[in-house]
Parts: structure tokens; C-alpha cells; sequence
């Protein structure tokens, strides 16, 4: 079975990959910077971003063991990740992805449930 997923505070209408960079771009022009999406699994897939970068991660499952996609050799850091609560936060930029790469991955997760083959990601174990 394919999973299929929701981004969660939206809708239970899952949505497909082709649509889910438009969802995220449309959330993104309303202020929302931090998006979470559900598989049928149980898994969450998180997407946090500044408009410039992302931080992309994959979970097994609330509160349980993920992965993050990574921009390795990247020197710095950048802030203006605001999260639903309110909260502004400041990530290595080493941890974080360049918007479009965000997107890439994401779309390529919601349509196959996995990492693209040239994503590079870190185990959060």
C-alpha cells in the first residue's frame, strides 16, 4: 500500500505530491511557516521555513526517532523560523535546505515515502 498523506491542520483530503508544493506555497504567502503533514503510516513529515531555507524532517511517528535533510560545509546560520506557536527560532544553516531543494524533497516524499537518491540527510537517532 502507498501511503498517502494530510498536511494536518488542514484537511483529511490527502494531498498528492503534485499539489503539495503549491499547499506549502500558499501557506507560506499566509504567514504559515511551519507545516506538518501525516502519512496513512503514522508518519510525520515537518517543514519549517524562513521563505530562503527549510529544515525538512521525517519521523517514524510522534515523538519518535527521524531524520533530517542536511546542506552539508554550510557555514552560518539563519533565523526568521517562526513556528505555529509563535516561537522564532535560529538553525545552523548546515541543517537546513535551500527553499527550492525544500521543496524537491518534500514532493519527492509525499510521492514515494522516501528520501530522493541525491538527498542528503542525517539519522536523529
Amino acid at each position: 500500500m502507498i501511503e498517502s498523506w494530510v498536511i494536518n491542520e488542514d484537511s483529511p483530503v490527502p494531498v498528492l505530491s503534485a499539489g503539495v508544493v503549491e499547499a506549502l506555497r500558499s501557506r507560506i504567502d499566509s504567514g504559515q511557516l511551519e507545516t506538518w503533514l501525516a502519512s496513512s503510516s503514522g508518519r510525520l513529515l515537518a517543514f519549517v521555513t524562513n521563505a530562503e531555507r527549510a529544515m525538512v524532517v521525517l519521523l517514524e511517528g510522534e515523538g519518535g526517532p527521524g531524520e533530517h535533510a542536511v546542506d552539508p560545509g554550510t557555514a552560518g546560520s539563519s533565523d526568521g523560523f517562526i513556528l505555529s506557536n509563535g516561537q522564532g527560532d535560529e538553525y545552523p544553516d548546515e541543517d537546513t535546505v535551500p527553499i527550492r531543494e525544500a521543496f524537491r524533497l518534500v514532493e519527492h516524499i509525499v510521492g514515494t515515502g522516501s528520501w530522493p537518491a541525491d538527498a542528503r540527510w542525517v539519522v536523529d537517532r
